[in-house]
């Protein structure tokens, strides 16, 4: 109270200068979307983002603890009937799924082969699991059906379709601002020629950009949000949750950095959830590198989300919990923050880091590329011996000449029935004389 009254003055000229600014954007905001509505649709989704994001952050600090109480009753009668009400859902979900099954697979049965694979998948990875005994089944259960049901809205609907559809153009069209740095520093020749002057410095760009949301708390809010769900559904311990969910945005040595202070009082199954997390996505430095390529962004994106749920699955499946795990609740853990004093810094380092990775993206490249060429050329010649020059180390391009040994092969073949079926009918004719 103090401070306030000594900061009077300031403190009204700010709460005046708020209101000023909200009724211009609100000014701004009419005028958009009454010029152009489908120009401002954009605009318009973001702003009702902020506009949830908001009221829910005011509702949960001001009636959060009401709420709760509220509903508490609700509650306990939900955990009386739990045990049997479990059991109904899992049955009322799997009738639902097989019934989908059914009736989307008896027009496509070639879906059968992948529906298949995926089963003896499953069943390979129980085999090698470290206890078998102890594996937790709603976790696999959840995981796997968080995964499917994110398959279906993203491709079979089509509001999902479209909306991944439009984040993906979005993400293809931010990512394009990159020309404007590279250009300054390559020339614009070098951009449109070169693999590393027009893919590698997007891996900077998006680095730079990530630094800058870790420095805003806009990713940390985003990952506690889709490990809150996870850890809901799939009962999984808090840390490995919120690793896993990191990885769908950043990499697989950044990821672990979130959750730094609790590593060391860790159990070994979450350790493996945290690794098997990082080489099941696509870090979002990568992922801008794989757009630069042609890849379309809205199956990359979808593919790094729905890849979060199963991995932890699979995880919880190959190396159950078998420890007592000191994270089962969100309480106490908190997600780390950079040490950057202001938005440049977060950008620079954001920036600076990158160069590992492209340097390594870089060196990688130059070293597979000259060994398959290697492998390539030794099998092309091995090849030739047999005439099968173009023998490679990809399968598609092994097509025989025209004079090949399996062309030889066919002309005997034939050769051989041709000499067959006349001393047949030479026998045939001499005994009708």
């Amino acid at each position: 109270s103090g401070f306030c009254k000594a900061h009077i003055k300031l403190i009204k000229m700010a709460i005046w200068f708020l209101c000023l600014l909200s009724l211009g954007y609100v000014a701004y905001f009419i005028a958009a979307c009454w010029l152009d509505f489908d120009r401002a649709l954009a605009l318009v989704i973001l702003t009702g983002l902020a506009i949830v994001l908001i009221a829910y952050s005011l509702v949960n600090k001001w009636w959060g603890s009401a709420i709760v109480r509220l509903l508490s009753p609700c509650g306990k009668c939900c955990q009386r009937a739990w045990p049997w009400l479990k059991w109904v859902l899992c049955a009322l979900i799997l009738i639902g799924l097989i019934t989908w099954l059914v009736l989307d697979m008896s027009q496509r049965r070639e879906q059968l082969v992948s529906l298949g694979g995926f089963v003896v998948l499953v069943l390979i990875l129980f085999a090698c699991s470290k206890h078998h005994r102890a594996v937790s089944w709603r976790a696999v259960f959840w995981g796997l059906s968080l995964q499917f049901v994110l398959g279906v809205f993203i491709i079979r609907t089509e509001p999902g379709f479209q909306a991944f559809d439009w984040l993906g153009g979005q993400v293809q069209t931010f990512l394009n601002y990159t020309i404007a740095g590279s250009s300054f520093i390559f020339g614009d020749k070098l951009i449109h020629e070169a693999f590393a002057f027009q893919t590698l410095p997007i891996v900077v760009f998006f680095s730079c950009v990530m630094s800058i949301l870790y420095y805003l708390r806009v990713m940390q809010f985003i990952i506690l949000k889709m490990s809150w769900l996870l850890q809901l559904t799939m009962g999984t311990a808090a840390t490995e949750t919120l690793s896993v969910v990191g990885n769908v945005f950043v990499g697989m040595t950044e990821s672990p950095l979130l959750i730094r202070p609790y590593l060391k009082d860790m159990t070994k199954s979450e350790v493996h959830a945290v690794m098997t997390g990082g080489f099941a996505t696509i870090a979002g430095s990568v992922m801008g590198a794989y757009i630069s390529f042609g890849i379309d962004p809205s199956s990359l994106i979808a593919a790094s989300v729905m890849a979060a749920p199963c991995a932890l699955a699979m995880a919880k499946l190959v190396y159950p919990e078998v420890e007592k795990s000191k994270f089962q609740s969100r309480e106490g853990v908190k997600i780390a923050a950079g040490e950057e004093k202001n938005v440049l810094e977060a950008a620079g380092n954001g920036a600076s880091v990158s160069v590992g990775l492209v340097a390594n993206i870089a060196a990688n490249l130059i070293a597979f590329l000259a060994v398959l060429e290697f492998v390539n050329a030794t099998l092309s010649w091995l090849g030739n011996m047999v005439n099968l020059p173009e023998l490679s180390f990809q399968v598609s391009r092994i097509r025989p000449p025209p004079n090949s040994l399996t062309d030889n092969l066919k002309k005997w073949e034939s050769k051989e029935i041709r000499v067959g079926v006349e001393e047949v009918s030479g026998d045939y004719d001499s005994g009708c004389h």
